[in-house]
């Protein structure tokens, strides 16, 4: 059974290699922030769903930093293929690889899912928002890549 984050609970802390070849710790991400981080788990970059999430957190990414947040993708893809997808997709926050899924699994975003009938292991789409003590202030799990961007935004009061 995977264990779910809920508002209120400290939020692991991580240190992951990022695709532009530096590491990304969530403590350090979010002592630089006003309201904190939205870190966000995704199965695989390059993939259309997984590729939608992150150009709409990359086309909100000003108005999220503006409302003092940081974003950071994380998923168990090598530090070589997120560098790939940041090149093609343009994307300028941090992209973390989990290749041993540690983070995946400290959030419970790594776990049993369902597709066309078929049980298996792997990524569950997930987003959370980390307050600046660190502590999560929102957790969202089972999200569908497309809209999710903006209903985070307006559970924040970024957009009404």
């Amino acid at each position: 059974m995977t264990t779910r984050l809920e508002s209120g609970d400290k939020a692991p802390d991580f240190n992951l290699p990022t695709a532009d070849g530096a590491t990304v710790r969530l403590a350090d991400l979010a002592s630089g922030t006003d309201k904190g981080v939205i870190v966000y788990f995704y199965p695989a970059a390059a993939t259309p769903g997984c590729t939608k999430e992150a150009c709409d957190f990359r086309d909100s990414l000003a108005s999220l930093q503006g409302a003092g947040y940081a974003v950071v993708g994380i998923s168990p893809d090598k530090v070589a293929k997120l560098a790939t997808f940041a090149d093609a997709e343009a994307l300028t926050f941090p992209l973390a690889s989990d290749e041993d899924h540690a983070t995946l699994e400290a959030y419970g975003a790594w776990g049993e899912k369902q597709n066309y009938g078929k049980t298996y292991v792997g990524v569950i789409r997930s987003t959370f928002v980390v307050n600046p003590d660190l502590t999560v202030a929102q957790s969202y799990y089972n999200v569908k890549a497309t809209g999710h961007v903006a209903r985070v935004r307006k559970a924040l009061g970024i957009d009404d």
